[in-house]
C-alpha cells in the first residue's frame, strides 16, 4: 500500500513486460491502461468527470531499450540489471476507508518504504565502473569522429558503474527524492528489483490536451563562475538548440499544425550543486492522439540520445559498454486528467546484490573528452552519496 499526502492507494493491477517478450510496448501499455479506465485513447479530449470505482492513476516506468524498440532503431547492449522489466505499470485505487485519491505529485511503487525509514545493516561497496576514464575518452573522441563524417550532429555517451549493497535498499532510493531539484523523485519496486529516481527533466507532460517537454542540456558547477560560462558558453548553447529543435520536431508529429512552440529558451536550473540550462516547448495534441502515439514521438527522450535520433541511437549502441538498464527511459504518473512522465536521468536501480547508476552527456564536435568525463562524474556525485548515506554506509562487524 502505497501514501500519498492524506491519501492512500492500494495497488490494484500490475503490467510487467521485456522486450524479449515480444510486441509493442507503447500499445501494450495504452491497451492495459485502458482496460483498467484511464482515458490514454484520445489525449486531446476533455477530462471526463470522475466515474465511481475509477482508478486513481497508474505509476509508469518505461525503459530506454524499450523506447527503441518500440521505434525500430538499436536497443544497444544487454542491461546490467536484467531483473528490471523494461516496461511496468501500476494502477492504483483508493485504499477501502478513505477518501477520494487526486494522484500522487511523483511517482511511487507499491513497495517503496518512506524517505526517513531506518537504514538498519544497510552497507553500500566500492563503485566498479563498466569503463575506464580512458575509454570513456575515447568514446566521446569516437562520437566526434562520426560527427566530423556527418553521420550525426550530436550524440549522448552514458557510462555505468555498480556497487555490492546489503541490507534494505529502498531507503537508499528514497533518499534520492530529496535530492535538490529532483522533480520527479521517488522509487518503484518489484519481486527482486527497484528503482529510485531524482530526475530534473519532463520527458512529457499532458494536460488538458496540451503536450510540454522540459529538455535539459548544458551543465556548470553551481557557482558565480559556473553560471556565467554555461550562459557564454558556445559550445552548451548549440548543444542545447540542437535538442530543443528535435523536441520540437518530435511534439510536431502528434500536434495539431501550427501549435508546437519554445515557450522558453535556455533557462538557467539548478539541480545539486550544478547549474543546467532547461528550455520549455510544448504543442496542442492532435485528435485522437493516444498514449502510443505520443511514446512513439517523444521516446527515447532527445536530450539523452542526440540528433538525428536513429542515427545517435546506432551510435549508442556501438559506443556503450553495456545497456542502459532503468536510465534514460520514463518514470512518472498517468492519472485520469494528466500524463507527468519524467526522463530517467539521476537514476539508480537494484537487483539481488547490486546498486547500479549512470551518467553521461551529449558530445558535439566542440566537445572535450576530459571534461566531458568530468561532467559525468560530477552528475553521479550526488546520487552516489545519497545512496551511501549522510556519513557513508559501513559494512556491519
Amino acid at each position: 500500500m502505497t501514501e500519498f499526502g492524506q491519501s492512500v492507494l492500494r495497488e490494484r493491477s500490475r503490467l510487467e513486460w521485456r522486450i524479449t517478450d515480444g510486441g509493442d510496448p507503447t500499445r501494450l501499455l495504452e491497451d492495459f491502461l485502458a482496460a483498467a479506465g484511464l482515458p490514454v485513447r484520445d489525449l486531446a479530449a476533455p477530462p471526463l468527470p470522475p466515474v465511481p470505482g475509477a482508478p486513481a492513476g497508474a505509476t509508469v516506468y518505461f525503459s530506454a531499450a524499450a523506447a527503441a524498440h518500440a521505434i525500430g532503431a538499436p536497443t544497444g547492449p544487454a542491461s546490467p540489471v536484467p531483473a528490471v522489466p523494461d516496461l511496468v505499470a501500476v494502477v492504483y485505487e483508493p485504499a477501502v476507508g478513505h477518501g477520494p485519491v487526486a494522484g500522487p505529485a511523483d511517482p511511487d511503487g507499491a513497495d517503496a518504504g518512506p524517505a526517513d525509514a531506518p537504514d538498519g545493516g544497510w552497507w553500500l561497496g566500492p563503485w566498479r565502473e563498466s569503463w575506464t576514464p580512458a575509454q570513456h575518452a575515447a568514446a566521446v573522441e569516437q562520437a566526434r569522429a562520426a560527427i566530423a563524417r556527418g553521420d550525426v550532429y550530436q550524440v549522448n555517451v552514458v557510462g555505468h558503474a555498480s556497487a555490492d549493497y546489503t541490507g534494505d535498499p529502498l531507503p537508499a532510493l528514497a533518499r534520492l527524492a530529496t535530492l535538490p531539484g529532483a522533480r520527479y523523485g521517488g522509487v518503484l519496486a518489484g519481486s527482486g528489483w527497484a528503482i529510485g529516481c531524482a530526475s530534473p527533466e519532463t520527458l512529457v507532460e499532458v494536460t488538458a490536451g496540451r503536450a510540454v517537454t522540459r529538455p535539459i542540456k548544458g551543465t556548470r558547477p553551481a557557482t558565480a563562475t559556473g553560471r556565467a560560462e554555461i550562459l557564454a558558453s558556445p559550445k552548451e548553447r548549440a548543444e542545447h538548440v540542437m535538442i530543443v529543435d528535435l523536441e520540437r520536431n518530435d511534439l510536431a508529429r502528434v500536434a495539431k499544425t501550427g501549435t508546437v512552440r519554445v515557450d522558453e529558451l535556455y533557462g538557467i536550473r539548478r539541480w545539486c550543486d550544478l547549474w543546467q540550462a532547461e528550455s520549455v516547448v510544448s504543442a496542442d495534441l492532435a485528435d485522437g492522439c493516444g498514449l502510443a502515439d505520443l511514446l512513439r514521438a517523444v521516446c527515447p527522450g532527445g536530450s539523452v540520445t542526440g540528433a538525428p535520433k536513429h542515427a545517435a541511437l546506432a551510435e549508442i549502441a556501438a559506443r556503450e559498454p553495456v545497456g542502459r538498464g532503468a536510465s534514460m527511459g520514463a518514470l512518472g504518473w498517468i492519472g485520469p486528467d494528466r500524463v507527468d512522465l519524467g526522463l530517467t536521468i539521476r537514476t539508480a536501480a537494484v537487483d539481488a546484490d547490486r546498486v547500479h547508476v549512470w551518467a553521461g552527456g551529449g558530445i558535439t564536435w566542440g566537445s572535450d573528452p576530459d571534461a566531458e568525463v568530468a561532467e559525468a562524474a560530477a552528475k553521479a556525485a550526488p546520487v552516489r552519496a545519497a545512496l551511501a548515506g549522510p556519513a557513508g554506509a559501513r559494512r556491519p562487524r
